[in-house]
């Protein structure tokens, strides 16, 4: 199941030699300038005093850099571009680091290279964004990662398709009050369901609190069908569980409780991407699961970092990878 590597072990190397202020990257087939390469993107998670007189893992993780991050999405970019390829991509930066504010970046650079791929949107209004960048390649993505891009979001439908979704998707958005273990049951109950339906489906934790569910479907549906669609199953499946779940709009009017969202089956509203590293300290990544390993013990929705999720891929590989481009109907429910 291992995946492919985009950048060769000689590139990740020259990279390692670079100086902290930065300089000349070749990579990719092309020439990229990379700066402020010792800069903290991500801060340290320090050990719990408590946790680590108990001899415990004390949840300590180290700062990433803006070198570590540049790696890490070197190395992991043959598993992450087949999620962003062909498809306009929203990005989030934190050029100060993710402790710092951060901002929504769905333009692309005005100073983009010519090599770089971008998508016009003709259907945008005055106020919204003309030109996307597609993260079609590795310099894309390390280009963007010099910029300090450190989530990334790619769109359900393609550049080619702009209206039609290839993926309907499944939030399950924790409320402050649920509980890791609720999380797990719903992703559970949405298995059931998704099975009875005989429908095939990939499941990811976020990198933060939550799971995602991504359900690939055939082509020539529209946007007001995976809404309608997902939001039936939502409803069937909150309605085994109403203690638990909020069909609330807003959070401070759910008491605490998870809402199962489907308005995210809208076009250019976006979750994070496979493999994208999450805006938060220690650097906490978005990783595809087997459903199975909704039973491990040790699973947490932040449990893989920029630091440690390379070796899970090279062993386990994408759990997901064999559903982009499967041609699935939505039954009726």
């Amino acid at each position: 199941m291992a995946t492919p590597m985009l950048v060769t072990d000689a590139e990740l190397a020259a990279l390692d030699d670079l100086p902290g202020r930065g300089g000349r990257w070749a990579v990719d087939g092309v020439e990229l300038s990379v700066t402020n390469l010792d800069k903290v993107l991500f801060p340290a998670v320090p050990v719990a005093p408590v946790e680590a007189s108990a001899g415990g893992g004390g949840g300590g993780r180290p700062e990433v850099t803006k070198r570590d991050l540049l790696r890490y999405l070197a190395t992991v970019s043959g598993a992450m571009i087949p999620y962003f390829a062909g498809r306009p991509c929203n990005m989030v930066r934190h050029p100060n680091g993710t402790d710092e504010h951060g901002f929504w970046a769905k333009a692309a650079p005005k100073n983009a290279p010519g090599w770089m791929t971008q998508w016009p949107n003709e259907d945008a209004a005055k106020d919204e964004t003309r030109w996307y960048v597609v993260v079609d390649r590795p310099a894309t993505l390390l280009s963007m990662g010099n910029l300090a891009a450190v989530e990334y979001h790619p769109w359900t439908s393609s550049c080619a398709r702009s209206q039609e979704p290839d993926w309907a998707l499944i939030d399950l958005d924790p409320g402050p009050d649920t509980t890791w273990d609720q999380v797990i049951l719903l992703a559970k109950l949405h298995q059931t369901a998704l099975e009875h339906l005989d429908l095939r489906a990939g499941l990811k934790v976020t990198g933060k609190r939550g799971i995602q569910i991504w359900i690939p479907i055939e082509a020539g549906l529209a946007f007001s069908d995976t809404l309608a669609w997902v939001e039936k199953l939502s409803l069937m499946v909150g309605q085994l569980v109403p203690d638990i779940v909020s069909w609330a709009w807003t959070k401070a009017d759910r008491s605490g409780k998870a809402r199962l969202d489907y308005t995210q089956n809208i076009r250019n509203k976006t979750l994070v991407g496979p493999f994208s590293p999450r805006a938060a300290s220690g650097g906490p990544v978005s990783v595809t699961l087997t459903w199975d390993e909704l039973d491990d013990a040790d699973l947490a929705p932040d449990r893989w970092t920029i630091h440690t999720l390379p070796a899970r891929l090279a062993e386990v590989g994408d759990p997901m990878a064999d559903l982009i481009g499967l041609q699935q109907q939505l039954p009726a429910i």
